[in-house]
C-alpha cells in the first residue's frame, strides 16, 4: 500500500480528457460536450472514463485508454491510485471479487457508421480470452445529428429469417448490405437507452452521441474488413488473434421479430426519488445486468448521494455548481468526469444552474 496516494481516495477526482482512437471517423459532439473549440470530427471518437483498462490495437501508444488524475503529486493514473489500496478506492467486496473497477464508460461519437459486430458473453470471454470480463455494454443517447441527410440509427439482433449459414456466407463474401439486412434497423434519438449484451450483432449507426456503459474489456470481434469510410481493419481487430472461425462463434444466432428485440433490449428509465429540487431516475440496473449501472440526476437545487460502499462516477453532462464532500467544497461544470471512490461516505451536489448528472456504478 501507498500511504501517500491514499489520501485521495477522500476527494473527488477530476479525470483528464481522455480521447482514443478507433477505425471510424467522429468526435465533434464531444468536443462540444467538452466546449472544445473547433469541433472536430476525426479519427479519436471516443472519451474512456474511469478507464483502467488499455485501447487494444497495433502501433498505438502503451497506455491508451487509461483514466489520468491530475493531483498536487502531479499527474496519476487512477489505477495507480486503486492500486495504492483496492479497498479503500472500490470498496471491500468489489476488491475481493475483482480486484478492479470492473466497469469501463466511454462517450462515443459516430461521424459514420462502426462495423457491423459482436462482444463476447462471459463463457466465452472466460474460455477464450481466459478474461473474468465479457464485453456486455449499453448505450444511452445523449444527443443526435443527420449526417448526409442520413438519420441516426442503431442495428441490432438478428432478423426472423438469419441462418448461421447465411451469416458465414455474407462474411466470406463481404457483402456488407447482407449483413446489415440481417440486423434490425431502429431509428434513435436523445433519451433512448438500449441494453446490448453479450453475443448481440451490432453497430452504431451515424450521427450517434451516446454514452456507453459497459464491461471493462476491449474484444470486438468485426465481421467487415474494411470500415464505410475505407479503412482496412486488420485480423487482429476482426478476430482478436483467435482467428474467423473462433470469430463467428461469438455470435449469438438467436432470431427476433422488431417487437421482440425492443422490448429484449430497448430499457425504459425509472423515477427513484425525486423532490422540487432533483429528479433521481434509474436507467440500467439489476433488473438488466449485473455487470454495471447508470443512473441520471437532474438538478435545480441541491442532492446528497450516500455512499454504498463501492466507488461511482460522476459524468456531468450539462449544467455546473458544487460538491460537499467532508466539510470541503469542489467545483463541477459540464465535461466534468469525477470518480467518487468508496471511502467518501456521502457528497452533496448543489447547482449553479440546472444540471444532468450521469451516475455510473461497477458491478452489482
Amino acid at each position: 500500500m501507498n500511504k501517500d496516494l491514499e489520501k485521495y481516495a477522500h476527494i473527488p477526482l477530476k479525470q483528464i480528457q481522455n480521447r482514443v482512437w478507433r477505425t471510424y471517423e467522429g468526435g465533434a459532439l464531444i468536443d462540444r460536450w467538452k466546449k472544445t473549440s473547433p469541433e472536430v470530427d476525426g479519427a479519436m471518437p471516443e472519451e474512456w472514463i474511469m478507464s483502467t483498462v488499455t485501447a487494444r490495437g497495433n502501433n498505438r501508444p502503451e497506455d491508451e485508454g487509461l483514466s489520468l488524475i491530475e493531483t498536487e503529486d502531479g499527474i496519476i493514473a487512477l489505477k495507480e491510485l486503486i492500486n495504492s489500496n483496492v479497498e479503500l478506492y472500490l470498496g471491500k467486496a468489489l476488491a475481493d471479487k475483482f480486484g478492479t473497477t470492473g466497469v469501463l464508460i466511454k462517450m462515443l461519437d459516430s461521424k459514420e457508421r462502426l462495423t457491423v459486430q459482436v462482444h463476447p458473453d462471459k463463457d466465452y470471454a472466460r474460455t477464450v480470452f481466459n478474461s473474468e470480463f465479457g464485453k456486455t455494454e449499453s448505450w444511452y443517447v445523449l444527443n443526435t445529428r443527420e449526417i448526409d441527410g442520413e438519420k441516426p440509427v442503431v442495428y441490432m439482433g438478428f432478423k426472423k429469417h438469419v441462418t448461421r449459414e447465411e451469416w458465414r456466407l455474407h462474411f466470406e463474401n463481404q457483402n456488407i448490405q447482407g449483413m446489415l439486412d440481417c440486423l434490425h434497423k431502429i431509428e434513435v434519438k436523445p433519451g433512448d437507452a438500449f441494453m446490448i449484451y453479450g453475443g448481440v450483432p451490432h453497430a452504431i449507426g451515424s450521427g450517434c452521441f451516446l454514452m456507453e456503459v459497459q464491461e471493462p474489456t476491449d474484444y470486438t470481434m468485426r465481421v467487415e474488413k474494411t470500415t464505410p469510410n475505407g479503412l482496412t481493419i486488420g485480423p487482429e481487430l476482426i478476430h482478436q488473434g483467435v482467428g474467423e472461425e473462433k470469430m463467428l462463434e461469438c455470435f449469438h444466432y438467436d432470431n427476433y421479430t422488431l417487437d421482440e428485440a425492443l422490448e429484449a433490449w430497448k430499457i425504459t428509465p425509472e423515477v427513484l426519488d425525486s423532490s422540487k429540487e432533483f429528479t433521481l431516475r434509474t436507467l440500467f440496473n439489476k433488473k438488466h445486468t449485473n455487470c454495471f449501472g447508470l443512473s441520471e440526476l437532474l438538478l435545480d437545487g441541491s442532492h446528497t448521494i450516500k455512499g454504498s460502499s463501492t466507488f461511482y462516477a460522476a459524468v456531468i453532462y450539462s449544467g455546473e455548481g458544487s460538491m460537499m464532500c467532508n466539510d470541503k467544497e469542489y467545483t463541477f461544470s459540464q465535461g466534468d468526469e469525477i470518480f467518487i471512490s468508496a471511502a467518501i461516505s456521502e457528497i452533496t451536489f448543489v447547482s449553479k444552474e440546472p444540471s444532468k448528472i450521469l451516475l455510473c456504478y461497477p458491478p452489482n
